[in-house]
C-alpha cells in the first residue's frame, strides 16, 4: 500500500465559469496533517470542496488510496473513509448536541457501530457528554467546534478535512481546537487536510505546509521549515 493516502494532480475547479484553482497538485501521506494556508479568497474553501465530492474539478484528478474519486459523489466518499468539517461547523442548532453527533454516522456502515462510536466519541471529547441533551445552538464557539469535529468522527473517517476551524474564535480557544485535532490525529491515526487563514498556528501543528494564493500554490514544504522561513513570515504571518 502507498504512503499516500491522497493523491491531488492537476487539478483545477472553480464555479460555473470562474475559475478558482489552478493545477494543484500536492499529496497527503498516511498519518500526516497537512496544511493548506493563505489569506480570504485564496482558495482553500474550494479546494476542500472539491476533494469532499461537493464540486467536481475541471480538471486533474484526486485519488484515494489509489481508486480515482474525482467524479465520485460526497455522500459515497464518506463510506471510503473521508469526512469533512465545514467552516463553521454547521450544526442543526435545534437538535440537540447527541442528536448531531448521530447524523454524523448515517452511513449504513456506520449506523452498525452507532452506539459504540458514540461513546467513544464522548470519550474524546467530556464535554460533549455533559452537554448531550443541550440544543447545539446553545453550545459556545469552541463547544459547536468540537462538536462539528465529534460529528465528523462518527463515521470512523481516515481522512479528515478541516475548513477554518479557528473562525469565530478566540486565540485561545483556536489553540485549544487544533491542538484536539493534533491528538486525535495521533490517536486515530487519522491523515488530515486542514486549510486555514491562521499561518502561523496551524504551521505550527502540521507536518507539511502548502501556500495557497490566488488559486495557485505557491510554496510547499515541511510545515516547521516554512514556519521559520522569513519570506513567509512578512508576506503571510504579518512578522
Amino acid at each position: 500500500m502507498s504512503d499516500d493516502h491522497l493523491v491531488i494532480a492537476g487539478m483545477g475547479a472553480g464555479y460555473g465559469d470562474v475559475s478558482v484553482l489552478h493545477d494543484i497538485s500536492f499529496a497527503v501521506p498516511r498519518g500526516k496533517i497537512v496544511a493548506v494556508v493563505g489569506v480570504n479568497g485564496a482558495g482553500k474553501t474550494t479546494l476542500l470542496s472539491a476533494v469532499a465530492g461537493l464540486i467536481v474539478p475541471t480538471r486533474g484528478t484526486v485519488t484515494l488510496d489509489g481508486a480515482d474519486i474525482t467524479r465520485t459523489a460526497a455522500h459515497r466518499r464518506t463510506g471510503l473513509g473521508l469526512a469533512m468539517v465545514p467552516e463553521g461547523g454547521r450544526l442543526f442548532p435545534f437538535m440537540s448536541v447527541r442528536e448531531n453527533l448521530e447524523l454524523g454516522a448515517y452511513a449504513p456502515a456506520s449506523r452498525s457501530g452507532l452506539v459504540e462510536r458514540m461513546s467513544e466519541v464522548m470519550d474524546m471529547f467530556p464535554i460533549l457528554r455533559d452537554r448531550q441533551d443541550q440544543l447545539a445552538g446553545r453550545l459556545s464557539g469552541g463547544e459547536r467546534q468540537m462538536c462539528a469535529v465529534a460529528r465528523a468522527l462518527m463515521s470512523r473517517p481516515q481522512l479528515l478535512l478541516l475548513d477554518e476551524p479557528s473562525v469565530g474564535l478566540s486565540p485561545l480557544m483556536t489553540e485549544k481546537v487544533l491542538a484536539t485535532v493534533t491528538d486525535l490525529a495521533a490517536r486515530e491515526g487519522l491523515s488530515v487536510i486542514i486549510v486555514e487563514q491562521r499561518v502561523t498556528e496551524v504551521l505550527a501543528m502540521a507536518d507539511i505546509g502548502h501556500i495557497l494564493d490566488h488559486g495557485r500554490i505557491v510554496r510547499s514544504g515541511l510545515a516547521a521549515d516554512l514556519r521559520k522561513d522569513r519570506q513567509v513570515q512578512e508576506t503571510y504571518m504579518g512578522l
